[in-house]
């Protein structure tokens, strides 16, 4: 009797192979179709899906602002160079990284939080008024505070995410931490370079962080939906070369165009406006 050939894919994985590519392009094309005209109009649509976009708190190239207010664009430019900057450094590292290193990520997360907090009372001081006027502010918030707090976000971000990311993948695991002390430093010290840099409103560097923050702010979402395809179809420590993720990939990049192209039109549908949100300035 013959054996069963249990490595043949089922109709369902035959299906889906032919299904989530056709899905991809439909959903990118009706983004593309929708959103504002441009190389940096796209990037705008991208941006419109996760930040309020409010002028006066965004980095300007030549009175147009960029993707995403300045705490964003740190966020998300940052994560994306972490990202990058551990898939060539760490491979398939999967250990979150250690104690001491986890505690300079929670207070990057703290520093997030209090001057976002600070700022959105700020905010709301301006526009409300009323009771909010007697609470006073830490500070006065300003997009030099913005830029450095979000991009210590966007490091703690791809920190954790990347080796949550290599844990549920691969099938053989490098047990090693992702991030260890000499490799977070070096991160560390290139995010404040380019923060730095970004502080000079050189179109030089802001033209590359539009794109860098705009396309962070997709691939995490693309690799946040690539895992939650791979648990759905149980498909967790199945994979042993890079080659083989196309399709949880494919299916992550679909996702998360259905997602912005779902907030896009929602939001354009009740401001009107593909800038921020009309009535807050500041």
């Amino acid at each position: 009797m013959w054996a069963m050939n249990t490595n043949q894919p089922s109709l369902f994985q035959t299906i889906t192979k032919w299904f989530v590519p056709i899905a991809a392009i439909i959903a990118f094309a009706a983004w593309m179709y929708i959103s504002p005209e441009g190389a940096l109009g796209k990037l705008d649509a991208i941006g419109y899906a996760v930040c309020h976009r409010i002028d006066a708190r965004s980095f300007q190239i030549d009175d147009r602002q960029l993707p995403l207010c300045a705490r964003c664009t740190g966020e998300f430019y940052a994560a994306g160079i972490a990202l990058l900057f551990q898939l060539f450094v760490s491979g398939k590292r999967s250990k979150l990284p250690s104690r001491g290193i986890i505690a300079v990520l929670i207070l990057f997360f703290l520093a997030f939080g209090i001057d976002g907090g600070n700022s959105y009372l700020y905010l709301l001081k301006q526009t409300s008024g009323g009771a909010f006027e007697g609470i006073p502010n830490l500070y006065i918030p300003n997009n030099t505070l913005r830029l450095f707090t979000g991009s210590g976000m966007g490091i703690a971000l791809a920190a954790v995410l990347y080796p949550i990311v290599n844990q549920s993948i691969w099938r053989e695991l490098d047990e090693r931490p992702a991030l260890e002390w000499k490799n977070f430093s070096v991160l560390v010290a290139l995010v404040i370079l380019v923060n730095l840099l970004i502080l000079t409103d050189s179109l030089f560097v802001l033209y590359p962080i539009a794109y860098l923050s705009a396309l962070g702010t997709l691939a995490l979402l693309v690799l946040v939906f690539t895992i939650l395809w791979i648990i759905i179809m149980k498909q967790d420590n199945t994979f042993d070369h890079p080659r083989q993720l196309w399709l949880p990939l494919a299916s992550g990049l679909t996702l998360a165009l259905l997602l912005v192209l779902s907030i896009d039109l929602l939001r354009l549908q009740l401001t009107g406006t593909w800038s921020g949100f009309p009535g807050l300035s500041g």
